[in-house]
């Protein structure tokens, strides 16, 4: 066990959250050797994990679930050699909304303008804002509020808020999204919400089509381009060019368009990353081979990425929230899966390599640039 490692500045530093504790790993600049410490929080669950190095702090932000005391989000300014104990649990439905927390999946700093704001997603699917980085919560009402929230339901994971996006150019502009709810956007800061679904299909349900209800694993941004986003759906890929506002698919040669994570390029808006699974009922790479798929023509193609990865026998799953990019030039990524190994790439999947093995079951995984 290695309790604590120091990150200089340059530096790119991973968070990977598991189903049995938390993992750091600190990478030099060019990301090729790698140091470690965990586990923290040992046997929790940490389905949310980042750094947060807005306004000159080193801050880690952790969403942790304990079997008997629940879950919490706790924050350390020493990079985990020590961590916040809430006395009382610092994110709680108020009274009145007969709703109590049952895992934290998203904590999302907003941008570098707002730098004490930080939102977190949580379920049952409701959204919290701090104004204090971290340290204390409060519901956002606007969306608690909506007519559409008594008819959500819950997805294979729960009815849970997993993804928040603010947009880097608008401060009261942000979009969530909602398992089995879709995708909602606010203009005004969260005071008021529109679904934003048009051209999204849910499977499951009769109208293929509904305003909400949509099962969206993960949306993600246009590096450059604010109303460019790129959507996984439960079954279904797709892009917006305009906010949200419509949905155009875009699932031209994957081996499937069932899946958990999408990824984007910082600057690139025409490139994208994805890691398909076979399907809803086999949620395992497709024939036994770790591929990501990239796109650089907004989803017009697709390219298999396998260099370095297993490519037999390798039944992996990769989750919604496993799969991240260090906004560097090459873009780093880096994926974890649910049977414990930890890939990562310096030449934005070109070439990969393993960064560990045999964790825990990973649910996590962010990467930041350190300040």
């Amino acid at each position: 066990m290695n309790e604590h490692i120091d990150v200089q500045a340059g530096e790119v530093l991973l968070t990977v959250g598991t189903m049995k504790g938390a993992w750091l790993f600190a990478g030099d600049p060019e990301r090729g050797k790698w140091r470690w410490s965990g586990p923290h929080f040992r046997g929790e669950q940490v389905y949310a994990i980042r750094f947060d190095g807005r306004g000159g702090r080193h801050r880690l932000l952790a969403g942790t679930e304990h079997g008997h005391w629940g879950a919490v989000v706790r924050s350390s300014d020493d990079l985990g050699r020590s961590w916040s104990e809430p006395a009382e649990g610092n994110l709680r439905f108020p009274e009145g909304t007969d709703a109590a927390l049952a895992r934290v999946w998203q904590l999302q700093p907003a941008g570098d303008d707002q730098p004490g704001t930080v939102w977190a997603g949580v379920e049952p699917a409701a959204l919290f804002r701090s104004e204090d980085g971290g340290e204390t919560f409060e519901l956002v009402r606007g969306l608690w509020d909506h007519p559409h929230r008594p008819r959500w339901e819950p997805g294979g994971g729960g009815l849970c808020l997993h993804t928040v996006l603010p947009d880097p150019a608008d401060p009261e502009r942000m979009w969530i999204a909602i398992s089995t709810g879709g995708v909602y956007r606010t203009d005004d800061g969260g005071r008021s919400w529109q679904a934003r679904n048009d051209g999204v299909r849910a499977v499951f349900l009769p109208d293929k089509y509904p305003e909400f209800g949509q099962c969206v694993h993960k949306i993600a941004p246009a590096g450059g381009r604010p109303d460019r986003l790129y959507l996984q759906n439960h079954w279904g890929l797709y892009r917006s060019d305009d906010g949200g506002d419509h949905w155009e698919d875009m699932a031209n040669g994957v081996p499937s368009d069932f899946g958990f994570p999408m990824v984007t390029h910082p600057t690139d808006p025409d490139t994208a990353w994805i890691i398909p699974l076979d399907s809803d009922e086999f949620r395992c790479t497709p024939d036994g081979q770790a591929r990501v798929y990239r796109t650089r023509d907004a989803g017009g193609s697709w390219e298999a990425q396998t260099a370095g990865l297993p490519e037999r026998d390798a039944w992996l799953t990769v989750l919604r929230d496993g799969f991240a990019s260090d906004g560097l030039d090459p873009a780093g990524l880096y994926f974890g899966t649910r049977t414990g190994q930890l890939f990562g790439s310096a030449d934005e999947g070109e070439s990969w390599q393993a960064l560990a093995e045999w964790l825990p079951p990973v649910v996590c995984v962010k990467a930041a640039v350190v300040p």
